[in-house]
C-alpha cells in the first residue's frame, strides 16, 4: 500500500471518530444537533465520501498498474485485439480519419495461465470501470456475456423437494421439485453520439483515450444503471427495486424514513437462507446513507461502521453497504432501501462495447462523430432474494 493510500485510509478513520464523538455529545444532552453541528458533520460525512471515493480509485489504479506490468513482461504474440497492433488511442485516431470504420473492444484478463502471450488492460476495461464509479449495478450483479442478442430463457425453482418418513420395508414417497416460469432476457440498445474535433484526435498531446473512456463511460453508466435498478420491465430492464419484494413499511409522520429497526426488520424478513449467501448486502443512494449513519441500536451503538481497510465496503448491521445514486430518495411510498442478496439480480450483455466513427455526418463542421453502443437487459429471477423497504403513509 502507498503511502498517500495509508494516509486517506487513517484520516477517513479520524473523520468517523469526530463524527461519532459529535453524535454522541448530542445524545448525552438529550437533544438534536445544532444547526452548526449539523453543519460540520455533513463536512465530515462528505470528507469520508470523497476519501473513501479516492481510496477505491487509487487501489484500482495501483490494481491496473500491476496487470500491466505482467503484461509488459510477456511476449505478445498474433492474437490480438479487433483493433490490431497499435494501441488503443492510436486505434481510435485511426477511426476518426477513416482508415478503420469500426472496432470492438473485447474485454481480455490478464493472467500467466491464459492460453498464449497475455495483453494489455484493453479500451473496454477502462470504460467499464469508469461506468462503474457512477452506478454499482455493474459490480454487485451477475453478468452474463453472450455473443448474439436472442432472448435468453433462465430457469429458476418455485419449489424444492421434500423428505418424509419412510417405515421399514415402506414405501419411499416421491418429491419432485417444481419450476416456476422462466425469465427471459433480452437485450436493449443503449446507444448514443459524441462529437470531437479533429484537431483534438490528432494533436498527439490530447490523451484522447482518457477523454472518450470518460465520456463513454459517463453515458452508459448512469443510463444503465438507472435502468437496472429502476427500470419498468416494459421498454427497459426491470430494475432490481422493481423486481424486489416489500419486506418493510415505514412508519407514519416520518416522511418515508427508516428507523434501526425497520432496517433490522428489513435484513430479517428475508429467508435465512438468502441472508447467508455471499454478496448479501443493503443498498441506498448518498442522502440515504447520510441519514443511516446517524441511526443507534437501542444498546447505543451506531448500526453503521465505516471500513478503514482497502477494498472493503462499509457495513450496515454487520453486511456491506452499497451506494447508488439511482435509488430513490426516502419519502412516503417510496422505494428508498432494498436489502438481499444483490448478485441475484441477472445482467445479460452481448458482446462488448461497440464504438463507430463518421467524418460525414458533421462534414461542414470538421468534427468526427463517434456512435457508442451497448445492449443489456436484467431481471431478477428469485424476487424473494432481495427485499425492499417502503415509506409509510404521511
Amino acid at each position: 500500500m502507498s503511502e498517500y493510500l495509508k494516509r486517506q485510509t487513517d484520516l477517513r478513520a479520524t473523520a468517523w471518530e469526530e463524527a461519532k464523538n459529535l453524535l454522541d455529545a448530542a445524545a448525552s444532552e438529550s437533544r438534536d444537533l445544532t444547526a452548526e453541528e449539523n453543519v460540520i458533520y455533513d463536512r465530515i460525512s462528505e470528507d469520508m465520501d470523497n476519501r473513501a471515493r479516492v481510496i477505491e480509485q487509487i487501489t484500482k489504479d495501483e490494481e491496473r498498474a500491476q496487470r500491466l506490468d505482467v503484461a509488459a513482461a510477456s511476449v505478445r504474440t498474433d492474437e490480438v485485439a479487433p483493433a490490431g497492433d497499435d494501441d488503443d488511442a492510436e486505434a481510435i485516431r485511426k477511426l476518426a480519419r477513416g482508415e478503420i470504420r469500426s472496432l470492438e473492444f473485447e474485454k481480455r484478463d490478464v493472467l500467466k495461465t491464459n492460453t498464449g502471450a497475455p495483453v494489455a488492460t484493453s479500451f473496454y476495461d477502462q470504460i467499464i470501470l469508469k461506468a462503474r464509479l457512477v452506478g454499482p449495478m455493474l459490480t454487485t450483479s451477475t453478468i452474463l456475456t453472450t455473443a448474439g442478442g436472442e432472448n435468453l430463457q433462465v430457469p429458476r425453482v418455485s419449489t424444492y423437494s421434500a423428505a418424509t418418513i419412510a417405515a421399514e420395508a415402506g414405501a419411499i414417497g416421491e418429491s419432485d421439485p417444481a419450476f416456476a416460469a422462466f425469465i427471459t432476457l433480452g437485450a436493449f440498445k443503449y446507444s448514443y453520439l459524441t462529437q470531437v474535433s479533429r484537431e483534438m484526435i490528432e494533436d498527439s498531446g490530447v490523451d484522447i483515450l482518457a477523454f472518450l473512456s470518460g465520456q463513454i463511460g459517463q453515458g452508459i453508466g448512469f443510463g444503465v444503471n438507472a435502468h437496472l435498478t429502476t427500470g419498468t420491465a416494459t421498454t427497459q430492464p426491470n430494475g432490481i427495486v422493481t423486481a424486489s419484494t416489500l419486506g418493510v413499511t415505514g412508519g407514519t409522520g416520518v416522511s418515508g424514513a427508516a428507523t434501526a429497526d425497520n432496517l433490522v426488520d428489513l435484513l430479517y424478513s428475508l429467508d435465512g437462507a438468502a441472508r447467508m449467501l455471499p454478496g448479501t448486502g443493503f443498498m441506498m443512494n448518498g442522502k440515504s446513507i447520510g441519514a443511516v449513519r446517524k441511526l443507534k441500536d437501542t444498546a447505543g451503538q451506531y448500526v453503521f461502521a465505516p471500513s478503514f481497510a482497502v477494498g472493503t465496503p462499509d457495513t450496515l448491521l454487520g453486511v456491506p453497504l452499497v451506494e447508488n445514486p439511482a435509488m430513490a430518495d426516502a419519502a412516503t411510498s417510496a422505494k428508498s432501501i432494498i436489502c438481499g442478496h444483490l448478485p441475484s439480480y441477472y445482467v445479460r450483455q452481448v458482446g462488448g462495447i461497440r464504438v463507430d466513427s463518421s467524418s460525414d455526418f458533421a462534414f461542414s463542421t470538421d468534427l468526427v462523430t463517434i456512435r457508442t453502443l451497448l445492449r443489456v437487459d436484467g431481471n431478477l429471477p428469485q424476487t424473494s432474494h432481495v427485499n425492499h423497504f417502503i415509506g409509510g403513509a404521511s
